[in-house]
């Protein structure tokens, strides 16, 4: 199969159904992350995997991994570190840091991360134009002043929320912050929260595979629905804080 090269400028997705029959997903080729691409990408199930030589390949996930926020699932170990840590999450607080965070932690089985500089600037624009956010959690040290200790970000388009990458410098982190984050993606809104990849991590919270043809037509669906409010920067959870 021949692998399409999107020119700069023209921001429409060859269909991805082929790519995932003949080609593992491999859907297209590009030289730029343009925010309008990306917007065009993800309702679609089209996402950037990585860069090799200035060069973006864009991909397709099937079946893919979801999860509904109003069907999360805490279990019984989280639920006690929730109540008895002391820790805070916050939403969009630190965008940058979280994206370098996540670029710089290093993940069994991989060399190196796919979130290089082009990414990080792609991801920072599309932050900065309302699109993308980042979920904090701090851990307090000793002297009662607030660390990042983990968190995630991802991609919001209407009512659906595409995660891209989470890092836990500090044990549970990465948890706190998604449990208190989607509850909150709920209430604003978001109906569907793409994972990609099924993982024990996230089939713990409650997560299930979603054929791509479903998948591709609920965030289509999804991505022309406004929030009923918008995911702001603010703090959504205290806990045992001094």
């Amino acid at each position: 199969m021949e692998i399409p090269f999107l020119p700069p400028g023209d921001h429409r997705f060859p269909d991805p159904r082929p790519a995932l029959a003949e080609n593992e997903g491999l859907v297209c080729v590009s030289t730029d992350l343009a925010v309008p691409r990306l917007l065009a990408a993800y309702p679609l199930g089209i996402f950037p995997w990585f860069e090799e030589n200035g060069v973006f390949f864009w991909f397709a996930i099937a079946p893919r991994a979801v999860l509904f926020p109003k069907k999360i699932h805490i279990g019984r170990s989280l639920s006690k570190t929730l109540r008895n840590k002391s820790y805070a999450v916050t939403v969009n607080r630190n965008f940058p840091e979280v994206i370098a965070t996540c670029s710089r932690i290093e993940r069994p089985g991989q060399e190196s991360s796919w979130i290089g500089p082009a990414f990080r600037q792609a991801y920072t624009e599309l932050h900065k134009a309302g699109h993308a956010h980042s979920f904090e959690c701090w851990y307090p040290d000793d002297e009662g002043i607030l660390n990042l200790a983990g968190g995630f970000y991802g991609v919001q388009i209407g009512r659906a929320f595409f995660g891209e990458s989470m890092f836990a410098a500090q044990p549970d982190a990465s948890k706190i912050a998604f449990a208190c984050a989607v509850p909150y993606l709920a209430e604003c809104g978001i109906e569907l929260i793409d994972c990609q990849q099924d993982t024990h991590h996230l089939a713990r919270f409650g997560s299930e595979q979603m054929e791509f043809n479903d998948f591709q037509a609920a965030t289509l669906r999804l991505s022309l629905s406004d929030l009923q409010q918008p995911i702001n920067q603010g703090v959504l959870r205290e806990q045992n804080i001094r």
